[in-house]
């Protein structure tokens, strides 16, 4: 199988759940050996996503302050390098985040494949929500800023989102972009262990200077990097770790995750997260 970014060849180097995890020979981006039906994102982000644990939320609207925060946060980094405008948030879920940079001055709209979280946006929120995903938005809108806070990675076809995002950004507009860093130092001592190696829900794997040799492809260039601050809560920890445990040889610790409480605020070591800013050439719909 051709790696989606380039076209090059690939070779497996290990296999997760079933699935091979590929690594490009020319520019070293990791990807699973899948060919995602049409029917990938909807069948991947059903209301169990949000509720059932395992890879993806034990609670997710149970985090809503969280979330809230974590957008208010970056709402907060951007005026270093713009004023607020209108944006796009991809894979918005119930809005929490682009709630959060609509505190910070920013207007728009979230883009959501799952209906019951972008009809707890609309409802709950009184937000501007559109279902669907980004391989397949139509508007006619253009937006300052797109938003794709831990979502690149789920893209089933990367190629085909981006052209979108791109073609939505005004000149001289924003992507923001949070993803994991499989060459951070976790990433590579933990190796095919690390957690963020879920398929089929997570399709691709980058590293910052992969990230920026793609978005380079659709007239966008970095403008600023660096690690956010996370926090999760305690009925998530252990979902996702008990989830991870389970197949692990430290399965017998799985017990021992029963005495962390639900609603604790936990917050995560960062050091294979990151977030990067670019900002579009005009005249670059590619």
């Amino acid at each position: 199988m051709n790696c989606p970014i380039c076209n090059s060849p690939a070779h497996r180097v290990f296999q997760k759940y079933e699935y091979w995890i590929c690594e490009c020979v020319a520019c070293h981006h990791r990807f699973v050996e899948i060919t995602p039906s049409a029917e990938h994102t909807s069948q991947i982000y059903q209301d169990e996503y949000f509720t059932g644990g395992a890879a993806g939320y034990s609670d997710y609207l149970g985090e809503e302050k969280l979330l809230l925060e974590h957008g208010k946060r970056y709402g907060a980094l951007l005026k270093k390098y713009t004023i607020p405008g209108t944006m796009l948030d991809v894979g918005a879920a119930a809005g929490f985040l682009l709630k959060g940079f609509q505190e910070s001055g920013w207007q728009g709209m979230g883009l959501e494949p799952n209906a019951s979280m972008a009809s707890h946006g609309r409802a709950h929120l009184g937000l501007q929500m559109e279902t669907g995903g980004l391989e397949n938005f139509s508007s006619t809108q253009q937006f300052d800023l797109v938003s794709m806070i831990q979502v690149i990675a789920h893209f089933s076809d990367i190629r085909q989102a981006l052209q979108k995002a791109a073609y939505v950004t005004r000149d001289n507009g924003f992507w923001l972009i949070e993803s994991w860093n499989r060459e951070s130092w976790v990433a590579r001592l933990l190796g095919q262990n690390w957690h963020e190696y879920s398929p089929p829900s997570v399709l691709h794997w980058f590293s910052p200077l992969g990230l920026s040799n793609l978005v380079a492809q659709y007239g966008f260039s970095e403008v600023a990097r660096g690690r956010p601050a996370k926090r999760l809560n305690g009925a998530h920890v252990k979902s996702l770790l008990g989830y991870k445990l389970q197949s692990s040889p430290l399965s017998s610790l799985q017990g021992g995750l029963r005495i962390i409480p639900d609603k604790m605020v936990i917050p995560y070591p960062t050091f294979d997260l990151f977030w990067m800013l670019f900002q579009k050439k005009p005249h670059s719909n590619s």
